[in-house]
């Protein structure tokens, strides 16, 4: 198991955001966490990464705490936010060698590395441009670039397709799928249902701060009677909860 969450709970002040999240993500599996605005999910995928501490509960990844360990556990994890900036100064490359060294990344590793990166997402064309230059998708690649440089055996990607074009989704959620297949565990959120019955071993349904279920999206499937991820997904927030 490479990710692990037991009753993660954050509360600001006396409003609680997440409520006792148990989560379990494996090596070579694509984890989809899914549900509306105000779900909890960005909440819940910043305490995972390190960056949130929780109010209550405990994160292991690769069997290391997060909280306790953070710099060896944050050596294992790549994250994207969704509102992960560049720096609009530097190119694509710059920013790499420049995470890459604070990975500790040999330097021949590094170039072999950033090399790899700009061929899978078709970087060539604006590696060498200022980020303040590129596109939205350009910019976008070159942040998932940066999350997979160190090859980290978790990724935790937040809305990493929001707002792209057909073709610059097209590249990343290929790109995920690739990670898969290399082995890495993926926890990711999106609002797009089609990205997630495409890519999701499994899927993780979250409203009003809480798990509802979870499962294969055939399972979700026929649990609801649906015929698609999305009235699945409206059934199961509509459904009367148990006392």
């Amino acid at each position: 198991m490479v990710l692990r969450a037991m009753g993660l709970t954050k509360r600001f002040g006396q409003t609680v955001v997440v409520a006792g999240v148990n989560l379990a993500v494996h090596a070579g599996e694509v984890v989809g966490l899914l549900g509306p605005n105000g779900a909890g999910k960005t909440t819940t995928l910043r305490m995972l990464a390190g960056i949130l501490r929780p109010t209550e509960g405990q994160v292991e990844v690769t069997g290391l705490d997060v909280h306790a360990d953070p710099l060896n556990a944050k050596l294992r994890i790549g994250f994207l936010s969704g509102d992960t900036q560049l720096y609009q100064r530097l190119s694509p490359r710059e920013i790499l060698v420049y995470f890459g060294k604070l990975y500790g990344l040999p330097p021949a590793r590094l170039a072999q590395r950033v090399d790899a990166l700009v061929a899978d997402l078709a970087m060539a064309s604006f590696v060498d441009r200022p980020c303040a230059t590129l596109s939205a998708g350009q910019k976008q690649r070159a942040n998932i670039a940066r999350a997979f440089l160190h090859e980290p055996e978790l990724l935790i990607l937040d809305e990493p397709t929001t707002a792209l074009d057909v073709v610059s989704g097209r590249f990343i959620v290929e790109a995920i799928r690739d990670q898969r297949s290399k082995g890495r565990a993926v926890l990711f959120s999106t609002h797009i249902m089609s990205e997630a019955e495409y890519l999701c071993d499994r899927v993780v349904l979250m409203h009003q701060g809480r798990i509802i279920d979870e499962g294969s999206v055939s399972k979700l499937l026929t649990c609801t009677g649906a015929s698609n991820l999305t009235d699945a997904f409206l059934a199961r927030i509509q459904a009367p909860t148990a006392p």
